[in-house]
Protein backbone atom coordinates (compact mmCIF):
# COMPACT_ATOMS: atom_id res chain seq x y z
CA UNK A 1 0.00 0.00 0.00
CA UNK A 2 1.34 3.53 -0.67
CA UNK A 3 -0.20 6.53 1.21
CA UNK A 4 0.66 9.85 0.30
CA UNK A 5 -0.12 11.27 3.34
CA UNK A 6 1.63 9.48 6.51
CA UNK A 7 -1.64 9.86 8.46
CA UNK A 8 -3.69 7.62 6.02
CA UNK A 9 -6.13 5.24 8.21
CA UNK A 10 -5.58 2.20 5.79
CA UNK A 11 -1.83 2.33 6.71
CA UNK A 12 -2.52 1.34 10.13
CA UNK A 13 -4.94 -1.50 8.71
CA UNK A 14 -2.56 -2.68 6.08
CA UNK A 15 0.41 -2.93 8.53
CA UNK A 16 -2.50 -5.15 11.12
CA UNK A 17 -2.61 -7.40 7.34
CA UNK A 18 1.31 -7.81 7.20
CA UNK A 19 0.87 -5.86 3.90
CA UNK A 20 4.31 -3.56 3.30
CA UNK A 21 3.68 -0.25 3.28
CA UNK A 22 5.17 3.20 1.87
CA UNK A 23 4.81 6.84 2.22
CA UNK A 24 5.49 8.91 -0.82
CA UNK A 25 4.32 12.59 -0.27
CA UNK A 26 3.70 15.11 -2.80
CA UNK A 27 4.62 17.65 -0.64
CA UNK A 28 8.63 16.44 -0.79
CA UNK A 29 8.55 16.62 -4.80
CA UNK A 30 9.27 20.22 -6.60
CA UNK A 31 6.88 19.14 -8.92
CA UNK A 32 3.76 16.81 -10.39
CA UNK A 33 5.70 15.36 -12.38
CA UNK A 34 8.83 14.73 -10.07
CA UNK A 35 6.18 13.06 -7.64
CA UNK A 36 4.28 10.99 -10.20
CA UNK A 37 7.84 9.33 -11.49
CA UNK A 38 8.21 8.17 -7.52
CA UNK A 39 5.20 6.23 -7.36
CA UNK A 40 5.24 4.53 -10.93
CA UNK A 41 9.05 3.55 -9.57
CA UNK A 42 7.56 2.41 -6.38
CA UNK A 43 4.64 0.76 -8.44
CA UNK A 44 6.97 -0.67 -11.05
CA UNK A 45 9.62 -2.26 -8.73
CA UNK A 46 6.95 -4.05 -6.48
CA UNK A 47 5.75 -5.62 -9.36
CA UNK A 48 1.97 -3.97 -8.75
CA UNK A 49 -0.71 -5.01 -11.67
CA UNK A 50 -3.42 -2.82 -10.46
CA UNK A 51 -3.64 0.48 -8.51
CA UNK A 52 -6.74 0.88 -6.66
CA UNK A 53 -7.26 4.20 -5.27
CA UNK A 54 -9.18 5.12 -2.54
CA UNK A 55 -9.22 8.50 -0.81
CA UNK A 56 -6.58 9.28 -2.95
CA UNK A 57 -7.08 13.71 -2.94
CA UNK A 58 -5.14 14.57 -6.09
CA UNK A 59 -5.20 15.15 -9.52
CA UNK A 60 -2.64 12.38 -11.33
CA UNK A 61 -1.37 13.88 -14.98
CA UNK A 62 -2.09 12.30 -18.38
CA UNK A 63 0.99 10.97 -18.72
CA UNK A 64 1.17 8.82 -15.34
CA UNK A 65 -2.41 7.85 -15.89
CA UNK A 66 -1.31 6.81 -19.54
CA UNK A 67 1.01 4.12 -18.26
CA UNK A 68 -1.72 2.69 -15.79
CA UNK A 69 -4.48 2.33 -18.36
CA UNK A 70 -6.63 -0.01 -17.96
CA UNK A 71 -4.82 -0.98 -14.66
CA UNK A 72 -6.01 1.64 -12.37
CA UNK A 73 -9.43 2.06 -11.32
CA UNK A 74 -10.96 4.41 -8.05
CA UNK A 75 -14.24 4.70 -6.23
CA UNK A 76 -15.97 7.66 -5.91
CA UNK A 77 -18.80 9.17 -3.72
CA UNK A 78 -21.48 9.60 -6.47
CA UNK A 79 -23.61 8.09 -9.27
CA UNK A 80 -21.32 9.01 -12.11
CA UNK A 81 -21.28 10.94 -14.41
CA UNK A 82 -23.22 12.70 -11.91
CA UNK A 83 -21.45 14.96 -8.96
CA UNK A 84 -17.98 14.79 -10.42
CA UNK A 85 -15.76 16.02 -7.79
CA UNK A 86 -15.98 17.27 -4.04
CA UNK A 87 -18.44 17.54 -1.51
CA UNK A 88 -20.81 14.85 -3.49
CA UNK A 89 -22.88 14.13 -0.48
CA UNK A 90 -24.22 17.90 0.68
CA UNK A 91 -24.75 18.31 -3.48
CA UNK A 92 -26.93 15.66 -3.38
CA UNK A 93 -29.22 16.76 -0.24
CA UNK A 94 -29.25 20.27 -2.22
CA UNK A 95 -30.33 19.40 -5.61
CA UNK A 96 -33.11 17.41 -3.81
CA UNK A 97 -31.70 14.04 -5.19
CA UNK A 98 -33.62 11.05 -4.32
CA UNK A 99 -31.02 8.65 -5.17
CA UNK A 100 -27.35 8.84 -4.71
CA UNK A 101 -24.63 6.09 -4.54
CA UNK A 102 -20.96 5.42 -5.30
CA UNK A 103 -19.55 4.27 -8.79
CA UNK A 104 -15.73 1.95 -9.31
CA UNK A 105 -14.28 3.26 -12.21
CA UNK A 106 -11.20 3.08 -14.21
CA UNK A 107 -9.30 5.72 -14.33
CA UNK A 108 -8.40 8.17 -17.35
CA UNK A 109 -6.95 11.47 -17.81
CA UNK A 110 -10.44 13.59 -17.22
CA UNK A 111 -11.75 13.82 -13.19
CA UNK A 112 -14.42 11.22 -12.90
CA UNK A 113 -14.24 10.34 -16.15
CA UNK A 114 -13.27 6.61 -16.99
CA UNK A 115 -15.34 4.01 -17.46
CA UNK A 116 -17.77 2.91 -15.16
CA UNK A 117 -16.99 -0.54 -13.45
CA UNK A 118 -20.22 -0.93 -11.04
CA UNK A 119 -22.52 1.58 -9.22
CA UNK A 120 -24.57 1.38 -5.58
CA UNK A 121 -27.62 3.09 -5.04
CA UNK A 122 -28.60 4.80 -2.17
CA UNK A 123 -31.44 6.06 -1.11
CA UNK A 124 -32.00 10.18 0.00
CA UNK A 125 -33.88 10.54 2.85
CA UNK A 126 -35.89 13.39 3.78
CA UNK A 127 -33.89 14.43 7.35
CA UNK A 128 -30.59 13.25 5.79
CA UNK A 129 -27.15 15.98 6.51
CA UNK A 130 -24.46 15.40 4.30
CA UNK A 131 -23.13 13.31 7.70
CA UNK A 132 -25.77 10.76 7.92
CA UNK A 133 -26.01 9.95 3.84
CA UNK A 134 -22.33 9.63 3.19
CA UNK A 135 -22.07 6.75 6.14
CA UNK A 136 -24.51 5.15 4.15
CA UNK A 137 -22.70 6.03 0.70
CA UNK A 138 -19.49 4.34 2.49
CA UNK A 139 -20.97 0.81 3.68
CA UNK A 140 -21.70 0.35 0.15
CA UNK A 141 -18.41 1.36 -0.94
CA UNK A 142 -16.83 -1.59 1.47
CA UNK A 143 -18.82 -4.05 -0.60
CA UNK A 144 -18.60 -2.56 -4.11
CA UNK A 145 -15.04 -1.89 -4.18
CA UNK A 146 -13.79 -5.61 -3.18
CA UNK A 147 -16.63 -7.03 -5.58
CA UNK A 148 -15.38 -4.99 -8.43
CA UNK A 149 -11.57 -6.07 -7.35
CA UNK A 150 -13.10 -10.35 -7.57
CA UNK A 151 -14.46 -9.57 -10.48
CA UNK A 152 -11.28 -7.55 -11.99
CA UNK A 153 -9.16 -10.32 -10.74
CA UNK A 154 -10.59 -13.33 -12.34
CA UNK A 155 -11.24 -11.44 -15.31
CA UNK A 156 -14.85 -10.49 -16.21
CA UNK A 157 -14.35 -6.98 -16.06
CA UNK A 158 -11.70 -5.19 -18.11
CA UNK A 159 -11.41 -1.73 -19.70
CA UNK A 160 -12.96 -1.39 -23.04
CA UNK A 161 -10.78 -0.63 -26.10
CA UNK A 162 -11.47 2.47 -27.54
CA UNK A 163 -13.15 1.90 -31.37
Amino acid sequence: MISNKKEAKGLSIAHAYGIKTQIISHTDYATRENFEAALHKALTVNQIQLVCLAGFMRILGADFVGQWTGKMINIHPSLLPALKGLNTHERAIQAGMKRHGCTVHFVSPEMDEGPIIAQAAVPVLTDDTSDILAKRVIESEHWLYPACLSSLAKGDVQMPHKT
